[in-house]
């Protein structure tokens, strides 16, 4: 099994008020869902039920409960973080889309993170995305390499996110910041790999 975190965060890596996302932006939703289309998406009860309209289509849906007698149409519902593995296929994509507590609980399992940073604070933030940390360590070796070279090898440049180490986790790409004009806010996405 693939397993990926897809998520969109606050600058201080807030995903959360009153059990729904802080902002919607629009072009962020069009990238989830070419993501996920086709692939498998598990979530917890409560992101569930902030879904308008249940299960989203072309996805095959999975719902992680500790209620026993939770079937919502659509979807399948397994129990715990082992059911996973039982009910997911070795090469299947499965991308886990929230909430706080299921991507704790899978956090140390995702070999991907797909992640949208929204560039703002958010006042009323109840749930966080566990914390990806730099590797101050990694971080000055690229700077002290970059200096070595005068500034002009190609891969150390300090605008070059697709190199940058954070934790146990690499930033394959970055892009932004962009502007959606209907929120008003300014995002970027990250994609991180496991080092």
């Amino acid at each position: 099994m693939h397993l990926s975190l897809i998520v969109a965060v606050d600058e201080n890596g807030g995903i959360g008020i009153n059990g729904d996302q802080p902002a919607f932006i629009s072009e962020d939703l069009r990238r989830f869902k070419k993501l996920t289309t086709g692939n498998t998406i598990v979530m917890g009860r409560k992101t569930f039920e902030a879904l308008p309209k249940g299960a989203l289509p072309n996805r095959r849906n999975i719902v992680i409960t500790r209620q026993k007698d939770f079937s919502p149409p659509g979807c399948e519902v397994i129990h715990s973080g082992e059911e996973l593995y039982e009910v997911c296929r070795p090469e299947e994509k499965v991308f886990v889309i929230g909430g706080g507590e299921v991507y704790k609980l899978f956090f140390s399992d995702a070999t991907r993170i797909y992640l949208t940073l929204i560039h703002y604070k958010f006042p009323s933030i109840d749930t966080w995305f566990p914390p990806i940390k730099e590797d101050e360590t990694s971080m000055a070796k690229i700077v002290t390499k970059e200096h070595e070279c005068n500034q002009s090898c190609e891969f150390h440049s300090t605008n070059d996110l697709s190199k940058l180490y954070t934790n146990e986790w690499v930033v394959e790409r970055s892009e932004g910041p962009y502007n959606d004009e209907k929120s008003g806010f300014s995002y970027s996405y990250i994609n991180y790999v496991r080092r």
